[in-house]
């Protein structure tokens, strides 16, 4: 058995770890209540939308050769917006497919039909604005900008997002996703992304918390009564 110096120490260190760790462990102990207890396509907001949106069938389409662009194309993709088609060309200019003139991007009137193509029908609208830069902790970030930000009559503060250069429907934030984000970000200790499980605070807590549990077995070890009889009997 170790030394009563040594044992006042080790306690010691246990207690202040564990009163300096005690709030992390806390929260990855509630987010991961939380994560296991909800439903991930509800927190993707999934029954907030159609199960398949509508699609729309063209015909009459012109060709890329009668579209007045000049460099070569190396991606095209047909979108549809607001029951027209378009042509999204090298991911970075968008044309009516009818008529093959360019749409320089899109009016809040055309989101909103674009939203309306992918969100329930029954869901009532309540306004639109139009965000061009959000902050590394805005619920839209990393995604197309700018865009229109679309709000909805819903006590879980429902929000589409339409990207406006291309008319392409985003994302569904609410509530229950809000809620997933922070807690997310407090499982993680990534305060920027969310993502990244390579921080150094991270690995610092985690390898903090080992050293705890294992103090915490050692306390448990030269402290138990049962083992110090055990080993006082050995050595008879």
């Amino acid at each position: 058995m170790v030394n009563r110096k040594t044992a006042k120490w080790i306690r010691k260190a246990h207690r202040y770890l564990g009163i300096f760790l005690g709030i992390q462990f806390l929260m990855w102990t509630i987010s991961g209540m939380y994560f296991s207890w909800t439903d991930i396509d509800e927190i993707h907001g999934d029954h907030f939308k159609k199960e398949i949106p509508e699609q729309t069938a063209f015909s009459g389409l012109v060709g890329s050769s009668q579209l007045n662009i000049q460099e070569p194309i190396k991606s095209l993709e047909l979108l549809e917006i607001a029951d027209a088609p378009y042509y999204w060309i090298n991911e970075t200019v968008l044309y009516n497919a009818l008529t093959g003139t360019k749409k320089d991007e899109l009016t809040e009137q055309e989101a909103i039909k674009v939203s309306e193509r992918y969100m329930l029908a029954d869901l009532e609208f309540d306004q639109i604005r139009r965000i061009e830069s959000v902050g590394d902790h805005h619920e839209y970030r990393g995604r197309p900008l700018p865009a229109y930000e679309i709000s909805y009559k819903t006590d879980e503060n429902l929000k589409a997002y339409v990207a406006i250069e291309n008319g392409a429907f985003q994302t569904v934030r609410h509530r229950d996703w809000r809620w997933f984000d922070f807690l997310w970000m407090t499982h993680t200790m990534d305060y920027q992304g969310r993502d990244n499980f390579n921080t150094i605070v991270l690995r610092a807590f985690s390898l903090l918390g080992l050293i705890t549990v294992l103090s915490g077995f050692i306390l448990w070890y030269i402290s138990s009564p049962t083992l110090r009889k055990l080993i006082k009997n050995n050595r008879k």
